[in-house]
């Protein structure tokens, strides 16, 4: 049976108040926000992995604070991304899934599912139109995945100055370029030059790096959002037979994606070392997440169950890293669970920027300084995704989760049975408490279906006609 603990390295010194608010007068930071797609939670060195090789992105942990408890606001990429670029959980906005909602064999769809939204409509402020009116330049360099510039729908629609790569592909034509579909019918948008076997990953980093320096003395807001790494899985061959001659780990041996795991690394290195060298370094905020969890079978999630798209906490518990020179204490850890929800409001908070109405998340420096009261996260999922690993079955079925405190509720639709797991004790959801515990399941389906119905969240109810019991 696998050993349920992970082991950071000591200088990771637990911390409860690491992080301190801006001070007043101070100079507007930079903020620089680069997104992994679909890496684990413990797909880095310093959270575990003794395969994949991330010395660049632990580094920045050492000079920061590393959340061990933040999250994604769904399990996977589109509604991630919409609810963090929105600050607002998905029933906000509908985007609740890759598109289509009605994913897998229709006969074995129990329910119809809730229609998803593909887009992020235009009517909702995004970050980048917050900090764009507090005076900030703001580029967006890779994946967007919330709609397409030629719609009016993409970064140049949402607030963004600039756009590199953004567009509605929810994953790369192709890691090398030319970065097209086979038949060239369709390219990343602004990525139509480039050199024969250039990387992706090394690309969109030139074009960031390109932008930090062309900033000058205005503030920026840089979205660098990686493709990287999601599949398909595609690395340069040098990098790849250094993982092929390396002894496989204990959960962790692909050598293609521990390729791309590195070169994502090393564009973290390349940016922190060009705001260094820049003298920027006290000025930067330097943000580190990934949209989802890791997608399985590509990696292992353990101690986490699940991956990618479940209702697990492998589906959307996520690193995070957060550099801020003078107001996150260097090499410490924080247990306060946060998501992806709250960056608009941290963000927009230290620019001093206006506040937004009607965000859902918080900024995070009040929540470890504890200057904001805790609240519960909540996830909703009403549709349907398809399994990874089999012919048949589903990673999710229609659901609604919750956290509160250490405990975390999954109400599921199709049959209304409910999962009760304390993260405290049990972080790999092994032990379901709700028949052991009702008072603690009553009380957290009750907060579940008040949040619902605030936000009007759509539950779906009809029975599909092709389903065949089986």
């Amino acid at each position: 049976m696998k050993d349920c603990k992970i082991i950071l390295p000591l200088f990771l010194v637990m911390a409860g108040q690491g992080m301190h608010a801006k001070v007043a007068g101070t100079e507007r930071p930079n903020i620089i926000f680069i997104v992994a797609d679909d890496l684990g939670w413990t797909d880095l060195g310093i959270s575990g992995s003794d395969y994949y090789e991330t010395p660049a992105i632990d580094r920045l942990a050492s000079e920061g604070m590393m959340f061990d408890n933040a999250y994604s606001a769904a399990a996977n990429s589109a509604p991630s991304r919409a609810c963090m670029m929105s600050g607002m959980y998905t029933p906000r906005h509908g985007i609740y899934t890759v598109s289509p909602s009605e994913r897998g064999h229709a006969s074995e769809r129990k329910l119809i599912p809730v229609p998803n939204t593909d887009d992020l409509d235009t009517r909702f402020v995004t970050i980048a139109e917050a900090l764009s009116a507090a005076g900030y330049r703001c580029g967006h360099i890779g994946k967007w995945h919330l709609g397409d510039d030629a719609d009016g729908t993409g970064p140049l629609a949402q607030g963004f100055d600039t756009n590199t790569g953004g567009d509605r592909a929810g994953a790369p034509y192709s890691y090398f370029y030319p970065y097209c579909l086979p038949d060239k019918s369709r390219c990343h948008h602004g990525l139509s030059q480039g050199k024969p076997g250039e990387y992706l990953t090394d690309r969109l980093t030139d074009e960031a790096v390109k932008f930090i320096k062309e900033s000058g003395d205005q503030p920026f807001f840089l979205h660098l959002a990686h493709f990287a790494v999601h599949t398909s899985l595609q690395a340069p061959e040098e990098t790849i037979e250094k993982y092929r001659n390396k002894p496989a780990g204990k959960y962790h041996s692909n050598p293609v994606y521990a390729a791309m795991i590195e070169k994502l690394d090393d564009s973290v290195r390349r940016i922190c070392d060009t705001v260094d060298s820049l003298g920027m370094a006290d000025n930067t905020l330097i943000v580190f997440w990934s949209d989802n969890g890791g997608s399985e079978p590509v990696t292992d999630n353990w101690p986490l169950r699940g991956g990618k798209g479940t209702p697990y906490e492998g589906g959307d518990r996520v690193p995070l890293i957060i550099r801020w020179n003078g107001h996150t204490d260097p090499g410490t850890v924080s247990s306060v669970p946060v998501c992806g929800i709250d960056f608009f409001p941290t963000f927009i908070s230290v620019a001093g920027a206006d506040k937004v109405k009607g965000l859902d998340g918080k900024d995070i420096f009040s929540l470890v300084s504890g200057k904001s009261s805790r609240r519960d996260l909540f996830w909703h999922f009403p549709a349907y995704l398809e399994s990874y690993t089999s012919d048949h079955g589903f990673r999710a079925t229609p659901y609604s989760s919750i956290r509160s405190g250490d405990w975390k509720l999954i109400h599921y639709y199709e049959d209304g049975s409910e999962e009760l797991f304390d993260l405290s004790s049990d972080p790999g959801e092994t032990e379901n408490l709700s028949l052991t515990e009702p008072g603690i399941r009553k009380r957290l389906h009750r907060r579940l279906f008040r949040w619902l119905s605030k936000t009007n969240a759509p539950i779906p109810h009809e029975l599909n006609p092709e389903y065949i019991p089986r």
